[in-house]
């Protein structure tokens, strides 16, 4: 008797390993190189975290910020890289949090802001969110859509009776 097929292993293992790597990398790098300040006022209880700005110079949390910010980027382009030559899509999540335009890593607060836009008429359309993210460091925005159900069409709605059921198996029943 043959032996059966063993359980189906991932194909490109170290490529995976490889672009995981680089992310954590990345994200690491650049959390370190921009700790948020935590500033306290008079009243102990009342903390508040201050974002350090950019423009100012004064943010810099010394003489290695900068090049653990550079290394942060340049671990994202060689992610990003790798992922284009071996064809391997990197999920949405991976890629929300990496700056298409800087290629700095988004971590929200320090290095981006995250504002939730509806430019319809009013704010009427719920289904018309976008989460829009800044880049501190370019100045890009980058928009997603935020998924919210769409209410069903006028002549859907009206098909249907309070029930649930379509109009022409309540007018049988």
């Amino acid at each position: 008797m043959a032996k059966g097929k063993s359980g189906g292993g991932v194909q490109n293992r170290a490529i995976y390993s490889r672009i995981s790597f680089l992310q954590q990398a990345a994200v690491t790098l650049s959390s370190i190189a921009r700790p948020p300040t935590i500033s306290s006022s008079a009243n102990a209880t009342d903390t508040t975290i201050s974002v350090p700005d950019r423009s100012t110079g004064s943010g810099d949390t010394g003489p290695l910020s900068a090049p653990l910010e550079a290394m942060s980027r340049r671990l994202a382009t060689d992610l990003r890289a790798v992922s284009l030559k071996t064809r391997i899509r990197l999920k949405p999540a991976v890629k929300q949090t990496i700056c298409k335009f800087c290629d700095s890593v988004l971590n929200e607060g320090t290095s981006c802001t995250s504002t939730i836009e509806n430019r319809s008429k009013g704010a009427r359309k719920p289904w018309a969110d976008v989460l829009v993210r800044k880049c501190h460091t370019c100045g890009r925005e980058k928009r997603y859509p935020v998924t919210a159900a769409r209410p069903k069409r006028k002549t859907a709605r009206e098909s249907e009776d309070v029930g649930g059921r379509p109009r022409e198996q309540n007018q049988k029943a």
